[in-house]
């Protein structure tokens, strides 16, 4: 399938909404760089962005892993995040879901597998904490698989 190229010079072309990538919104939350955080800033209060929740599940990992940050710090973070101005979830029923299970106690990337089971999906797992905890958060697609 080929895209279609805009005719016409660039000023004519629809206007792209920009989509943060993680070290663009790890720049925001922590703004440890601070170049990269000011150009991030400026970005976000200037033009209506999106966020993944991929992109989301990355920033997870590195805010645990390289700045230490606690569950509920994280989840306050990007619910704080989420709901400035310019900032929108990709999906936000989806992230909304996520992050109240990853607020319950799941695993963040283990919040999105089974938040993205549609009715009718089972999340098929051996990990029997992960089937108890989700059930805990009303996540009820995630199925213990017995060995």
């Amino acid at each position: 399938m080929y895209r279609r190229v805009p005719l016409g010079p660039p000023s004519l072309w629809p206007k792209l909404i920009p989509v943060l990538d993680t070290n663009v919104v790890i720049r925001l939350l922590v703004g440890d760089d601070v170049r990269q955080a000011h150009s991030a800033e400026q970005l976000v209060t200037t033009e209506p962005c999106t966020v993944a929740i991929s992109v989301l599940m990355e920033c997870e990992w590195v805010l645990r892993a390289c700045y230490a940050l606690t569950t509920p710090a994280i989840e306050a973070s990007f619910r704080d995040f989420l709901n400035l101005d310019n900032i929108g979830a990709a999906d936000p029923l989806l992230a909304q879901r996520v992050l109240d299970a990853y607020g319950s106690g799941l695993d963040f990337a283990d919040a999105l597998h089974a938040a993205q089971c549609s009715d009718g999906q089972r999340l098929m797992t051996f990990d029997k904490r992960f089937a108890k905890n989700a059930r805990k958060a009303g996540l009820h697609g995630v199925t213990l698989l017995k060995s």
